[in-house]
């Protein structure tokens, strides 16, 4: 598993037609624009695919269409949480698991949980889960962080916790879980604009919200950075950092959305409470884009 789940992961958007419907032919084409391009895997119902906007029909519309559509050509993680610890366990008890490779789950955003209540959450999805398990810690939008002592001690106490996404920001932080890991616990940047450090200083890869429109280029920064190859991962990470702020400036998913419009792979709709980015970081965005393919900087 560990193999399978190193390098470069993609958050799927998901497309929307204007009316609001999902867009299944353009995500057709976003699955194997990202699967053509050197991706290792992907991530359906994450963050940036919106899924808290999602009913569950749709969930599961949109999740058999994916495995449909990748066929196993690449694995499949599977986006399952939320801060009702039972209603996690339910779901996982009755979803269809064939063609998923692992769930990730975030921490549970609104309640705040201790560090005590994070570690039994995730003891109880572990002892439920008939996958592995990959944990996501983004405190900028659950409003809390799970610190390296909570982490290392499920990561060692459950071997079907396989690893964790780790969008804290706080390198010292995601550093410490480095050093102390069981030696498969895999380590996965959450943040695009500090993946490469992060590699370098002993991560596994990322889940990435811009290879949704740049996955050759993408990629070949991470597998260069994997390989210790650091003079180009460098020259393509300061290339595509421009790009990995302006994506986040006015919040994600908007800002990916806004790129893949530009680029004529999905159309610029998302669902309330997310709305587009406003016309100047529009206009940023589709600068940097046309600077990037003066570069040669392939998509």
């Amino acid at each position: 598993m560990k193999k399978k789940l190193t390098g470069t992961g993609v958050a799927l958007v998901t497309p929307f037609h204007k009316q609001g419907t999902i867009d299944f032919g353009s995500l057709e084409k976003l699955i194997e624009h990202t699967i053509n391009n050197g991706v290792n895997y992907l991530v359906v119902l994450g963050t940036t695919g919106e899924a808290a906007t999602l009913s569950k029909d749709e969930k599961n519309a949109l999740v058999q269409f994916v495995k449909d559509q990748v066929d196993k050509r690449v694995p499949l993680v599977l986006g399952m949480g939320g801060y009702n610890t039972q209603e996690v366990i339910n779901n996982l008890q009755t979803f269809d698991s064939d063609g998923i490779d692992a769930i990730l789950s975030v921490t549970p955003y609104y309640n705040k949980p201790s560090q005590r209540g994070l570690y039994l959450h995730y003891k109880h999805i572990a002892s439920a889960s008939p996958l592995p398990v990959i944990m996501y810690n983004v405190p900028g939008r659950t409003s809390v962080n799970m610190k390296a002592e909570t982490t290392l001690q499920l990561a060692s106490e459950f071997e079907n916790i396989i690893g964790i996404k780790e969008a804290s920001g706080n390198m010292s932080q995601i550093m410490e879980i480095i050093r102390l890991r069981p030696r498969d616990f895999l380590v996965i940047s959450g943040d695009d604009g500090i993946t490469m450090p992060l590699i370098a200083a002993g991560a596994n890869g990322v889940i990435s919200v811009v290879a949704n429109a740049f996955p050759a280029a993408y990629s070949a920064m991470v597998n260069a950075s994997l390989q210790g190859k650091l003079d180009e991962a460098r020259r393509l990470h300061y290339h595509m950092l421009p790009l990995i702020d302006a994506l986040f400036a006015d919040g994600s998913p908007g800002g990916i959305k806004a790129a893949l419009d530009i680029m004529k792979l999905v159309p610029n709709n998302l669902r309330l409470p997310v709305v587009k980015v406003n016309k100047a970081t529009q206009n940023l965005i589709g600068s940097i884009l046309s600077d990037l393919r003066e570069k040669g900087i392939e998509c």
